[in-house]
């Protein structure tokens, strides 16, 4: 009966707060555990909301995605911020606690793959990470056999009468987006005149402002890292921090950055 539902019941905190099991005495360990684990969970919700968002763009109801986009924004903040927790780590306390990682990395999460795959970042090479959990590396090989969410939007331009040519809106949605004039053309004209169309208008900045704290997550993501290890190699074998400038270069929205110079 709800009656006896508890603060602590409802959360299911006793769970939540024995999930954390340290493999060394370090002191700092409990410290990169719960960052984390704090990041897949504000990552499960960036999930939630966007998953709806997309759903709701292909609908044609801007109005909701609205919300869900903007909460998002909002979420990432927090994913940001997790990085500043994290850097009070120094170079020594990490070196307590690596040997204990073994090859485990975040270059390993699932979620933020998914979040990746949603917004357009798709490489379907990177599934073959998750294949030692069959029911993930499926969710994931799902996720590249449907429309991203700025393929949705593309699509929604379309059907609102925006000239995007047919081998644009039939492109391999497994593959990354590429650069479209006609793409960046659409999006020049919703811009030069917002109030025509203002919905559009709107959802194209939510956009941006996702792949912009998308972007500074990236980055905090890098800093941290150089300044706790350097340029050594990540736990997963990644080459650190050379990968991750090198994703910084990758954009998901690419028409709704080169449009600010065509405008």
């Amino acid at each position: 009966m709800t009656q006896d539902v508890t603060y602590s019941s409802y959360l299911d905190l006793d769970r939540i707060l024995a999930a954390q099991h340290p493999s060394s005495d370090a002191h700092d360990e409990m410290l990169f555990i719960i960052v984390h684990q704090a990041s897949e969970l504000w990552l499960k919700l960036c999930l939630h909301e966007l998953f709806a968002a997309r759903d709701c763009i292909r609908e044609d109801r801007l109005r909701p995605s609205f919300k869900m986009l903007a909460r998002v924004a909002r979420a990432q903040g927090q994913l940001i911020q997790s990085w500043d927790v994290l850097s009070t780590m120094t170079p020594h306390d990490y070196s307590t606690i690596r040997p204990h990682l073994g090859s485990s990395s975040g270059f390993q999460s699932a979620q933020y793959r998914m979040m990746e795959f949603l917004l357009g970042g798709r490489k379907p090479a990177m599934v073959k990470m998750h294949e030692a959990t069959p029911e993930v590396a499926g969710q994931l090989r799902a996720e590249l056999g449907r429309k991203s969410i700025y393929a949705e939007t593309v699509a929604l331009l379309a059907r609102r009468g925006f000239a995007i040519p047919a081998e644009v809106l039939d492109r391999d949605v497994g593959e990354p987006w590429a650069h479209s004039p006609e793409v960046e053309a659409a999006w020049a004209e919703i811009y030069r005149d917002p109030k025509a169309h203002w919905d559009l208008y709107e959802l194209a900045e939510k956009l941006v402002d996702l792949e912009y704290h998308f972007q500074r997550w990236r980055f905090g993501h890098l800093k941290t890292v150089e300044r706790i290890i350097g340029f050594k190699t990540g736990t997963g074998g990644t080459p650190g921090v050379p990968y991750l400038a090198g994703v910084l270069q990758q954009a998901f929205f690419p028409e709704l950055l080169s449009v600010r110079t065509a405008i």
